[in-house]
């Protein structure tokens, strides 16, 4: 019951998160000449040069990744971040039709709405969602660079490098004071984000303490495509035990926690590293 009361609020959650995002771009960022970066950022770009709905060219931009991310993460992610996105898209089209008009100036006002999308985005992360496409781009990336290479890379120059060509299109087919309201909005955002979600862009080490290690290898294996180190280890209490360390990004992560879940009596830490020598 526990399980199924936690599951249930991290859905809240995630559509919590999402109608935050979507209050901040509409209400806030949009009327004060910034963008959402990432695949939004692309929408409204699109938008805005068209002149179509931007809930619309939102869902046109989402779909791919929607697919992506399903097929790539599972099912349970595909279904968390078809809801945020949902939620996200329905947000937008609802709080266009509201003018709030804060009488500050531009860049209060968008370091307020880059804050309040940075603690929504932070609530969908926080609960094994997601609705920016970039993220999923991020993590195909280095999934298939990691296939190749049995090396474990982060997805922060990926991320920053997609933002930068976000925010050169916006300098050069908008404006430049819009590329830097927006490029604000960036570094607000995502500072909560950092704080909040522990640098979810950077890689993960999980570290599993089991006296059966040989199912969740052979689960590791076969549903992430992951290999693990394997250490002797000693309990006060429980005796001769299995340490396992694997490492995975911040998106696998909710599939490992599956892994782990069904296999009883294991004892498990996440830590985030900054960086892995070779």
């Amino acid at each position: 019951m526990n399980k199924k009361i936690e599951e249930a609020l991290s859905y809240f959650f995630i559509a919590l998160g999402a109608m935050m995002a979507s209050f901040s771009v509409a209400c806030i960022l949009i009327p004060n000449e910034a963008i959402d970066y990432g695949t939004a950022g692309i929408a409204i770009i699109i938008s805005k040069l068209t002149g179509a709905n931007l809930s619309i060219c939102v869902a046109l931009v989402f779909i791919p990744f929607l697919i992506a991310g399903a097929v790539i993460l599972g099912r349970t992610f595909g279904i968390k971040m078809t809801l945020g996105s949902v939620v996200y898209t329905v947000g937008l089209e609802l709080f266009e039709k509201i003018h709030l008009e804060l009488s500050v100036e531009h860049f209060i006002a968008v370091v307020f709405g880059g804050a309040i999308l940075g603690a929504g985005l932070s609530l969908i992360l926080k609960n094994g969602g997601c609705i920016d496409g970039s993220e999923i781009f991020a993590n195909i990336i280095v999934k298939r660079i990691s296939d190749k290479t049995g090396k474990n890379f982060s997805m922060t120059y990926i991320l920053i490098a997609f933002n930068a060509c976000v925010y050169l299109a916006v300098f050069l087919l908008i404006n430049k004071n819009a590329a830097l309201m927006s490029l604000l909005v960036y570094v607000v955002a995502t500072s909560i984000i950092n704080h909040f979600t522990d640098h979810f862009e950077s890689i993960k080490q999980v570290t599993i303490i089991t006296k059966h290690p040989d199912d969740l290898i052979k689960a590791i294996k076969e549903e992430l495509n992951k290999t693990c180190t394997m250490m002797d280890s000693y309990g006060a209490i429980a005796g001769s035990n299995k340490t396992l360390i694997c490492y995975v990004n911040y998106f696998e992560l909710s599939k490992m926690k599956e892994i782990i879940a069904r296999n009883k009596g294991t004892f498990s830490t996440v830590s985030t590293i900054d960086e892995i020598l070779r």
